[in-house]
């Protein structure tokens, strides 16, 4: 659905190709997972090295020097290092797929039996596996000869020394964790409550109220009661909606739009045909289970007639459309740069608005010229 506030845009030349910044991020973001992939296989050797080291060590209390039986000595350091990579690598693998299907933060009870369970399973197949693996490889044993000769005995105090490291380690997980979350709960309140602040700040900002009052005012000299009766209407909706929002981290997108619509009503009011709006947004039921930050499109409207010149003659024009499928909100504005006073100028909304999404969700604000145009894409969330 696609709803025309005022006249569409003239059709103009096509310019030349520029890429979009979420291109330009996507790129960013594949160089950063390559980078990152990179040190995880580092990191990964680096721990197969010092494995290997320690092994090499413990090698020489159960076996003969490698100089005096070369043989006996690896087939011991083989032993142990076939146990100690099978045991990380089984409990690492343990702990990833426990952390996709159960977290630590909505049931640690539940989440700490399955770490024993699993840890305990995972470490005796292991054990079972290498012990029958060598059996069999180097001795020419039948399968099952070591679980009929004193298995359990043998096994016990390894078993139970992983088991012991293993939910050390998921503790010390667990409590790192927690404790980041913690310290992102904080950080997010108190860059909500900065931007709460300075949405409340800029709505209740004298001149916002002096230039609707003044639109009110022609209204009423202009004979036009039934428009300035709806002025005032959305005047009190958009007010009424910054208070309710405040303590909200994420609002429905219908009733953002709602509001922002209401705002550039009063907007429109006031420039008249210097401001041309364009809304383009699926039908209401494609929105239903889509999130945004509050004020979140407010502000990147209110930057556009901040930043931009509004004529008569040569209006400002603005789109906004959303897309269900990509779950995307994207705001279009013409880009024509006014000057702005210094303590004008900061820069702080976009910043604070980048911020809060930081904590909300791994996908980027994208924001930048395209063309002649400034574009802004909000990722769209989702309870």
């Amino acid at each position: 659905m696609t709803v025309l506030l005022a006249s569409p845009p003239a059709v103009s030349a096509p310019s030349p190709p520029v890429l979009p910044p979420p291109f330009a991020l996507a790129n960013q973001q594949l160089g950063a997972a390559k980078a990152e992939k990179i040190s995880q296989v580092g990191a990964v050797w680096r721990r197969l090295g010092w494995i290997t080291l320690a092994n090499a060590l413990v090698a020489f209390l159960y076996a003969p020097p490698p100089w005096r039986d070369p043989r006996q000595y690896a087939i011991s350091l083989a032993y142990s290092l076939a146990y100690c990579v099978g045991l990380w690598l089984a409990n690492g693998y343990t702990v990833d797929w426990l952390n996709i299907k159960v977290g630590w933060d909505a049931q640690p009870i539940r989440r700490l039996l399955f770490t024993v369970g699993a840890s305990t399973l995972a470490s005796l197949l292991v054990i079972v596996g290498v012990s029958e693996g060598f059996s069999i490889l180097l001795w020419h044993r039948a399968p099952g000869y070591t679980l009929q000769h004193h298995f359990l005995a043998q096994s016990a105090f390894p078993l139970l020394l992983t088991v012991v490291i293993s939910l050390f380690l998921h503790s010390r997980s667990f409590l790192l964790a927690w404790r980041e979350a913690t310290v992102r709960a904080e950080r997010l309140e108190k860059e909500s409550a900065v931007a709460r602040l300075d949405s409340l700040r800029r709505q209740v900002d004298p001149h916002f109220l002096f230039n609707s009052l003044n639109a009110l005012t022609s209204l009423v000299e202009e004979h036009d009661p039934a428009r300035a009766v709806r002025f005032i209407r959305q005047l009190s909706q958009v007010y009424r909606y910054v208070l309710d929002s405040q303590s909200q981290e994420l609002v429905p997108l219908g009733e953002e739009l709602q509001f922002a619509e209401a705002y550039i009503f009063l907007q429109k009011t006031r420039l008249d045909e210097a401001l041309q709006v364009e809304l383009d947004m699926p039908p209401a039921a494609d929105l239903g289970a889509c999130y945004v930050p509050p004020l979140a499109l407010q502000l990147l409207l209110e930057n556009a007639l901040k930043h931009n010149t509004a004529y008569q003659a040569d209006p400002l024009r603005l789109h906004v459309a959303v897309d269900a499928a990509a779950r995307t909100l994207t705001v279009r504005n013409t880009l024509r740069p006014r000057r702005l006073a210094a303590n004008e100028a900061s820069g702080r909304g976009l910043a604070n608005l980048r911020a809060r999404y930081a904590f909300l969700t791994p996908r980027p604000v994208a924001a930048g010229p395209v063309g002649n145009e400034f574009v802004v894409t909000l990722p769209l969330l989702a309870l």
